[in-house]
């Protein structure tokens, strides 16, 4: 997908929600922000990919991470942004200098993508027969774009969200790193173009004639559901926020998982190290049985 905004993976959500794919949903995302209280721990419980954005150091860790989900076949859908950052005027112009140095042309709506990462991750899923589809996904937004969390605190929320969705079966992708690595700067070279001509119309929107929308959830669900999360997540906070005021051991319970959220963060660097942990020992000691008795 390229990253237009911060938010796109949020804006993405909803969309997988009305089509009952958010729950299979984990990020390749910066590891600065598995450190976030809150939403970054919970990102831990989930077992999102972490990464530093150095290659030597994030290899190890990602084919650790993707031959875990591929050993426990677990149904798995991985949100990629290969741009590596959202679309702003300075990383635009640092693609613009990759662009000049390596002889490849500018781009307005989209940065070059980073294919290291992505050659990567799709040729370790294809060896762990865990690979059904690439989904080149590109986002648009016709106006009011919110570029970070504090245009939402305004209240600038987008009137509109597109999504072009174009799914790619494993057995056309290429099948050396070389190639898959065009094959994805040849799919930004297409989001680039879909861009141009997405902001040029009137109204704006992706003109795919034979666009074809798979089934999805009523406006009538969403509209439940909607209104079922904004009670339940308002009772739950305000039930939550009314216990730590008046009872005591909530409060300890509340501190207790502060304490141990911050100092597994310190000794073994995240939840989802420590799920890989437990998962290597128990498989260890599964073949060590096995063994055994053979």
């Amino acid at each position: 997908m390229n990253h237009r905004t911060r938010l796109d993976w949020m804006f993405l959500w909803c969309c997988l929600l009305r089509f009952s794919f958010l729950r299979l949903e984990k990020i390749c995302l910066k590891a600065a922000l598995k450190a976030v209280p809150g939403f970054g721990w919970a990102m831990q419980v989930a077992s999102f990919i972490f990464i530093h954005r150095r290659w030597e150091e994030d290899r190890t860790h990602m084919s650790n991470m993707l031959q875990y989900f591929c050993h426990i076949k677990e149904p798995l859908q991985l949100l990629l942004f290969p741009e590596g950052t959202d679309l702003t005027e300075n990383t635009r112009a640092r693609s613009d200098e990759f662009a000049e140095k390596n002889g490849l042309p500018k781009y307005e709506f989209v940065l070059h993508p980073r294919t290291t990462g992505f050659t990567f991750i799709v040729d370790t899923l294809r060896k762990g027969d865990n690979l059904d589809a690439v989904h080149d996904i590109t986002v648009a937004y016709p106006q009011n774009i919110p570029q970070t969390e504090r245009h939402l605190v305004l209240g600038l929320f987008p009137r509109e969200i597109h999504f072009h969705v174009r799914r790619y079966g494993v057995s056309v992708l290429p099948r050396c790193a070389p190639d898959l690595q065009l094959w994805c700067q040849e799919r930004w070279r297409e989001k680039e173009n879909r861009l141009s001509e997405f902001y040029r119309a009137d109204p704006r929107r992706f003109d795919e004639p034979e666009a074809r929308v798979p089934p999805c959830k009523s406006q009538l669900r969403v509209s439940l559901i909607k209104a079922g999360s904004l009670v339940f997540w308002t009772g739950f906070i305000s039930a939550s926020c009314l216990g730590l005021w008046l009872w005591a051991p909530l409060r300890i319970y509340f501190l207790l998982m502060v304490i141990f959220f911050l100092g597994q963060q310190r000794v073994t660097g995240g939840v989802e190290l420590m799920e890989l942990a437990c998962h290597r020992y128990w498989s260890s000691q599964g073949g060590g049985v096995e063994e055994k008795e053979e």
